[in-house]
């Protein structure tokens, strides 16, 4: 009977039935089969047979997969640094766990060094199965992914800080794309969202995927955020955010870290133009021609943050038309307007456009005469300055410095000075201007309490003015007879002098 089976192992003669019912018998009783000679090279000295020749093993034999062995997609290919485990039915001398080496290799006993790199699970299967059938009559052989090797996975673009990342798996959680960037520390607000793309190598061949990440924003679509694959490469390309999208964007927890100081500039309609490196939150304005200050509350740095900072705007700023000039990390120069007399008006908070580092904040000169309630709603706003400073000289109650709150008509600013005295000349003050470009402008306006806001009559003063009252005519005269008549008074009192002693 021994050497009927030894024939079947050899040259593949099936047995009698008699025969395989004694065997079996056999089996059932723990009794082994003969040993081939081929299996006779394996330690165990036990060969796989055809299922066909053999009663089918009981279920506690079979391999079975361990719970705690993440599941791995097909498209899933091995690389230096996976730990394998393999499972060599009933042969356990020749299973383990094994890990591919940098060259690509698994080092397997008996069969040597077998490529896996880039390939699947099913292939590397297969290809150590085929490795194996020269030893063994058709072996079964399993493999689990135990311990992916780190991804190494590059990115550029509208990111923070581009480059290249080694994303690890030990957690069991394969990396994505919203995990790198959260780790190349967010997005910028230039970002492209809609056409973030991977280039990806797979059999040789070279693919662009394409990841909407707005749509996961705004649906939650989980399969735009694509699980990455090592070697990958990353681009977000830049373009001009909406401002009716950019405060979502803001808020996805792969934006940039808002937190952190940016360095920007502002120039044009402010007190203080210049470069400021800022944090968003709660900024507050302060004096005409003095910084505001920050709060750095953790929000994001907006346009209104900068004009506080610069310290408000000018009375004659266009409010309406404010420009964002920003340069993003590929392309040319960029630029977008913000209308802030419609968040005064309306609330459209979206026209507070969030800003990123190197931005540049342009507030335009007003080319029209900007009406008298525009002007006074503006005053009022949070990014004009506190108040500003003017000097009132001459015939007032109380002359020198005083403050008063932008867009302050000169008729008021005489009214904070106490008014005129009763040696003012009432109808006529004059007023003296620095202008921006170092000349000194100086004219006389009539005075009329009446009035509203004019640039000819009654027109809004601006920091660092000076209005000068004169004196009346009779004041004049009055001085002018006090001048000639002082030293003849002094004479006729020394004249007087020697006959007070006898008084």
């Amino acid at each position: 009977m021994a050497n009927a089976w030894m024939d079947y192992l050899r040259w593949g003669t099936k047995p009698s039935l008699a025969l395989m019912s004694t065997c079996v018998a056999w089996a059932s009783c723990g009794a082994l089969l003969p040993q081939t000679t081929l299996a006779q090279d394996m330690p165990s000295g036990r060969a796989q047979l055809e299922s066909s020749s053999l009663p089918a093993q009981s279920e506690s034999a079979a391999p079975v997969r361990s719970s705690s062995t993440p599941i791995v997609e097909n498209s899933y290919v091995l690389g230096a640094g996976d730990q394998i485990e393999l499972v060599l039915f009933r042969l356990p001398e020749y299973s383990g766990t094994y890990e591919v080496q940098v060259d690509g290799r698994l080092n397997l006993a008996r069969v040597g060094a077998i490529a896996v790199d880039g390939l699947t699970i099913e292939q590397a299967t297969a290809a150590i199965s085929n490795a194996y059938s020269q030893l063994l009559r058709r072996p079964i052989v399993t493999l689990n992914l135990v311990s992916r090797r780190p991804l190494e996975i590059g990115i550029a673009g509208e990111i923070n800080r581009p480059g290249s990342y080694v994303l690890g798996g030990d957690d069991g959680s394969y990396p994505t794309l919203t995990r790198l960037l959260q780790t190349a520390e967010g997005i910028t607000p230039s970002a492209d969202l809609r056409n973030v793309q991977i280039t990806r190598r797979e059999g040789g061949q070279t693919r662009v995927l394409e990841a909407n990440l707005w749509e996961l924003l705004t649906t939650g679509n989980l399969s735009q955020d694509i699980v990455l694959r090592d070697g990958d490469s990353v681009f977000i390309p830049s373009t001009l955010v909406p401002l009716d999208e950019s405060a979502l964007v803001a808020d996805a927890n792969f934006y940039a870290d808002v937190t952190e100081p940016i360095n920007i500039a502002v120039v044009g309609e402010v007190f203080r133009p210049g470069p400021y490196r800022l944090r968003g939150g709660a900024t507050r304005t302060g004096d005409a021609g003095v910084p505001g200050g920050e709060g750095g509350d953790g929000n994001a740095v907006t346009v209104t943050d900068a004009i506080q900072v610069a310290g408000g705007i000018k009375p004659l700023a266009n409010i309406r038309q404010v420009e964002v000039r920003r340069t993003p990390r590929y392309g040319d120069q960029e630029s977008f307007t913000v209308d802030l007399w419609s968040l005064l008006q309306t609330g459209d908070l979206k026209q507070n456009a969030i800003l990123q580092e190197g931005d540049t904040v342009v507030i335009p000169t007003a080319t029209a005469a900007i009406p008298a309630e525009e002007a006074s709603q503006t005053a009022a706003a949070t990014f004009s300055p506190n108040s500003i400073r003017i000097n009132v000289v001459g015939e007032v109650t109380r002359p020198g410095q005083i403050e008063v709150p932008p867009n302050t008509p000169l008729n008021q600013g005489l009214l904070a000075a106490g008014g005129f005295n009763n040696r003012a000349r009432e109808d006529v003050v004059g007023l003296v201007r620095l202008n921006p470009d170092g000349t000194v402008t100086q004219r006389e306006l009539n005075v009329d309490f009446a009035q509203g806001i004019s640039e000819d009559g009654n027109p809004v003063l601006q920091n660092n003015d000076i209005i000068i009252v004169g004196t009346s005519g009779l004041a004049d005269f009055s001085d002018t007879l006090g001048a000639i008549t002082s030293p003849l008074a002094d004479f006729l009192f020394i004249l007087r002098a020697p006959f007070n002693l006898f008084d």
